[in-house]
């Protein structure tokens, strides 16, 4: 036997918040049932595990163990520009100018997340 994978929680001091700006990131849908103030909010995926937004007291005060990678579907430089706009931050630039390397950001509360080349950026390059 084995275990399926349900969820990646992601403790936050606002739950409802950061699970919006996650659903902004991807472009899902929060569950029905969430409302601002929720302690506890799901973005729910199209295909896998869901994201789950568990609210705690303590703040986040070390880099993450686990994180998130992202592949977008524009080109990596477009994708990092959206998303700063959306409200995060760049955290360590990882991109090369012959274009391999990977933006490392972090969402509003800290939570770092990289943002990879897109499969267009990966064909555009000479291997």
């Amino acid at each position: 036997m084995v275990s399926v994978l349900q969820n990646v929680a992601i403790d936050c001091a606002n739950a409802y918040e950061l699970a919006r700006f996650w659903s902004e990131v991807l472009g899902c849908p929060l569950h029905e049932d969430d409302k601002p103030g929720a302690p506890e909010t799901e973005v729910m995926l199209p295909e896998g595990p869901l994201l789950y937004f568990n609210q705690v007291p303590e703040p986040k005060t070390i880099k993450n163990r686990l994180h998130l990678c992202l592949r977008p579907t524009t080109t990596r430089e477009e994708e990092v520009d959206r998303l700063l706009n959306l409200g995060a931050t760049l955290i360590d630039d990882r991109r090369e100018p012959e274009g391999p390397g990977w933006a490392v950001l972090a969402d509003p509360e800290g939570n770092e997340f990289c943002v990879l080349r897109s499969e267009s950026d990966r064909a555009a390059t000479p291997s």
